[in-house]
């Protein structure tokens, strides 16, 4: 306990030093405003990833359907935020969409989450093929696939980092808790941990309704960032875009979510003139990590604090 303690502060001063660091950059004008914007996006994309990673990497589910719960929480800013277009109405828009976006996945992970593999995997975009219907046919209520305009641009790169640094670390906090430790277990040998006492069932849909609870405000984050949204924002793509992310970081890997997030950002930068071919270098990038490391550039390692703090007491 003690250890996760020290490891959280470290995991805290490390994330708070990248906050005066960004501050400074922008503030003195070496990042302009367009960097700033990127700045943001990454931002949102580790979000994404965290959540992912933890039905992916850690609970061992493969799902397809995180650009549904995307769709939820960003839906969800635009039509709250248009008609209370201030913080208040934002931060109310956040937290609905959070519990909308957990209840569904509630709902839809009980009887989803039994199966395995691929077959999983078609449910999971099964449903977020079905939620983005739902938007389009919404009439009035989502203005169908012309989407919502005019949604308060209350998002900041500030705002993005702070949900950034709540999101880890309570994703953090809930992987080293029993139920985290559990999820794990289910992971490495759903039979034998079965075995031991383990609900495997319990611990996907818990991981699963926290993973789409971190979409939902990615997606509050990412409307009140651009201002207008359309169905096909959070289409199937989306969630292969998401994917990469833990694939090239690692299936398991906080610190790798964070590493890829940050990579293909920058990589983004460099291929802003060339975007037809973007989806191109992704797939061979992809290939070329299967092939060469196909547990993805971590692979499930993390930075060694807890190990760090352990080796400390052991010397003193």
């Amino acid at each position: 306990m003690k250890q996760n303690s020290k490891a959280n502060i470290a995991w805290f001063v490390i994330l708070v030093a990248g906050f005066l660091i960004l501050n400074t950059l922008i503030s003195t004008g070496m990042l302009n405003f367009y960097y700033v914007q990127i700045v943001q996006q990454i931002g949102i994309n580790i979000i994404l990833a965290v959540g992912l990673n933890l039905i992916v990497g850690f609970s061992g589910q493969f799902s397809l359907g995180h650009a549904g719960f995307m769709a939820i929480g960003a839906y969800t800013v635009g039509i709250i935020g248009t008609r209370m277009p201030n913080y208040a109405g934002f931060i109310i828009a956040l937290v609905v969409g959070m519990v909308v976006s957990g209840i569904i996945a509630l709902l839809v992970g009980i009887p989803t989450l039994r199966l395995k593999g691929d077959y999983l995997a078609i449910a999971t975009l099964g449903v977020a093929e079905i939620i983005r219907i739902v938007i389009i046919n919404g009439s009035d209520v989502t203005n169908g696939a012309a989407g919502i305009i005019g949604i308060p641009l209350f998002t900041n790169w500030q705002m993005v980092y702070a949900f950034v640094v709540v999101t880890t670390i309570l994703t953090l906090n809930f992987l080293r808790s029993p139920i985290g430790r559990a999820t794990i277990s289910v992971r490495e040998d759903e039979i034998a941990a079965e075995s031991v006492g383990v609900n495997p069932t319990k611990m996907k849909v818990v991981a699963f309704v926290i993973g789409a609870m971190t979409a939902a405000v990615a997606g509050g984050l990412h409307a009140g960032y651009v201002g207008a949204i359309v169905p096909k924002d959070f289409a199937f793509m989306t969630s292969v875009n998401i994917f990469i992310i833990i694939v090239l970081g690692g299936l398991g890997s906080m610190t790798g979510t964070f590493l890829a997030a940050i990579a293909l950002g920058i990589l983004n930068v460099f291929l802003k003139n060339y975007s037809d071919i973007s989806m191109i270098i992704y797939s061979l990038a992809l290939i070329l990590i299967m092939i060469f490391r196909p547990g993805g550039l971590l692979g499930t390692k993390e930075l060694p604090l807890s190990r760090f703090f352990k080796q400390k007491e052991e010397t003193n």
